[in-house]
């Protein structure tokens, strides 16, 4: 695989934060630009799989199955309504993988391995689940960048630094490249002043890492999993769709200014 393709991990070990709205709608507001998108969804739950109209029940083959070397990536690779978006589903067969893999030499390096063989994408988007176990390690370790999505709470902060220092040991330890793509505050309520407080500190400590795209909170935005659609074929009209395609924007703007 070309050094020049971006593969993005979408991470944040506290849930309910917006990781796999952002996952799956930045990676299908990407597609409707016309760029060719992977989402490799690395959670047990699915949710990314589902969110994007796979049946996570039928599948013959999926992440679980290519990482363990029972499958290849033509063989876990599915598409979706988006012509440009495909999808590596999982289900809760991963929550094995951790056992599987533990005892295996450069076990941090097993999903970087298997993305090598991958075919060629404009971006390739992990979504990662909620915690910092060795599926997360891998794929921090296969990644170019991160995305961290950050909750406008009170608690927005807490873990943020244990994240960061995962990530530098990371980059120190496996995967020299790696860096921080930028911080994404989501579930932006612009009528309530802790939101305010809460991106004021955030843009305070990361300057100009922090994205000046906003998701709000959006009720279709929270729906359109439910209907196995991202957001774009669920109300394209909606604040949360032109938030993501917002984001599309400043991501693929980043990108052509070369920003670190």
């Amino acid at each position: 695989m070309a050094t020049s393709k971006k593969i993005i991990c979408i991470a944040n070990q506290k849930g309910g934060v917006g990781k796999t709205t952002t996952a799956v709608n930045l990676a299908a507001a990407l597609s409707t630009m016309g760029k060719r998108v992977l989402l490799v969804d690395c959670d047990a739950q699915g949710n990314a799989s589902s969110g994007t109209g796979i049946d996570t029940q039928s599948l013959a083959a999926h992440l679980y199955h290519l990482l363990i070397g029972e499958a290849t990536p033509p063989d876990v690779i599915c598409s979706t309504r988006f012509n440009s978006l495909d999808v590596i589903p999982s289900n809760r067969d991963l929550v094995g993988i951790e056992m599987e893999i533990a005892g295996r030499d450069k076990r941090e390096e097993v999903l970087k391995d298997a993305m090598k063989a991958m075919p060629e994408y404009d971006f390739y988007i992990l979504d990662c689940p909620p915690s910092l176990g060795l599926i997360t390690i891998n794929a921090l370790t296969a990644a170019t960048s991160v995305i961290i999505p950050l909750q406008c709470e009170y608690y927005a902060l807490e873990g943020l630094s244990q994240l960061v220092q995962t990530i530098r040991l990371v980059k120190h330890n496996f995967n020299p490249q790696l860096h921080i793509e930028g911080l994404l505050l989501t579930m932006y309520d612009a009528r309530m002043r802790l939101t305010f407080q809460v991106a004021r500190e955030v843009r305070t400590h990361f300057r100009d890492i922090v994205y000046r795209t906003t998701i709000p909170r959006n009720v279709r935005l929270s729906e359109s999993p439910s209907h196995g659609k991202p957001i774009f074929a669920y109300d394209p009209r909606s604040k949360g769709a032109e938030a993501y395609l917002a984001l599309a924007r400043e991501f693929l703007s980043r990108q052509r200014l070369g920003k670190q």
